[in-house]
């Protein structure tokens, strides 16, 4: 089990995943009668708790007054997901040394937000899916299929063996995300701040990217630079759509 917290968050696994949830715990002193009623609709129990018993299992979690219960996070099958992607046309981003959870967890959002994304992350020496990300991907989780593989290589030669080209940001000498034309189906590769992309990827890359950064030398970390990046894949991509 993992515990899911937050109004919004709580609310979203509701509506998209609500089979997920085994049960609900209010704080009596929160004001949550959505949710309550939403639970209901949705036949998943729920308690109501004193504030000293909510505190317990919160463990000084900013819970905004609700826990949900939920199953184990659910990952992809590679094979699948590279299936999926010709119908629903994802772009693919994997991550490479991304040990934060905050990192994930906003990345994660990104995706959701930007639409059709969806992510590869390794078993070793990267964040997993846990409690924290799903708290700072305020549902995220909900509408981007994760996959998590034992080698991230093989994954990368998987996605190019099935016709995606693979582009990685780097810090220097890459070309200019603001002139390049990303080609499609395509895998994004994004390192971490500190120590890029692993450098045996770095070879299976197709084109080496890079933001432009004409203000002060200092660096993104890889939560902004992949919404930078998703951005500009999703305004391409809507062009490439509006002039079929």
């Amino acid at each position: 089990m993992m515990n899911l917290y937050g109004k919004n968050q709580v609310i979203e696994r509701l509506a998209s995943q609500p089979n997920s949830i085994k049960k609900i715990f209010f704080n009596q002193k929160s004001v949550l009668a959505e949710l309550k009623t939403l639970a209901n609709e949705k036949k998943i129990p729920y308690t109501v708790l004193s504030e000293k018993e909510f505190l317990i299992i919160s463990k000084d979690a900013n819970t905004q007054g609700v826990i949900a219960q939920v199953d184990e996070f659910h990952y992809e099958d590679l094979d699948n997901l590279l299936r999926r992607s010709k119908q629903d046309k994802y772009v693919l981003i994997a991550l490479s040394n991304i040990t934060d959870p905050q990192n994930l967890g906003s990345i994660l959002r990104t995706a959701a937000c930007f639409g059709n994304f969806a992510l590869i992350i390794p078993k070793h020496r990267t964040a997993s899916i846990n409690e924290t990300v799903l708290k700072v991907a305020c549902g995220g989780e909900n509408h981007v299929p994760i996959v998590q593989v034992t080698n991230l290589i093989s994954a990368i030669q998987a996605a190019k063996d099935a016709g995606y080209w693979v582009a990685g940001s780097v810090v220097d000498n890459g070309e200019a995300v603001t002139t390049f034309k990303f080609p499609f189906p395509l895998c994004l590769v994004i390192g971490s701040e500190d120590k890029g992309i692993r450098h045996g990827l770095l070879n299976h890359l197709d084109y080496k990217l890079t933001l432009p950064m004409p203000g002060k030398e200092l660096s993104l970390n890889a939560a902004v630079a992949t919404a930078v990046f998703c951005y500009e894949i999703m305004r391409q991509r809507s062009l490439l759509i509006e002039n079929k």
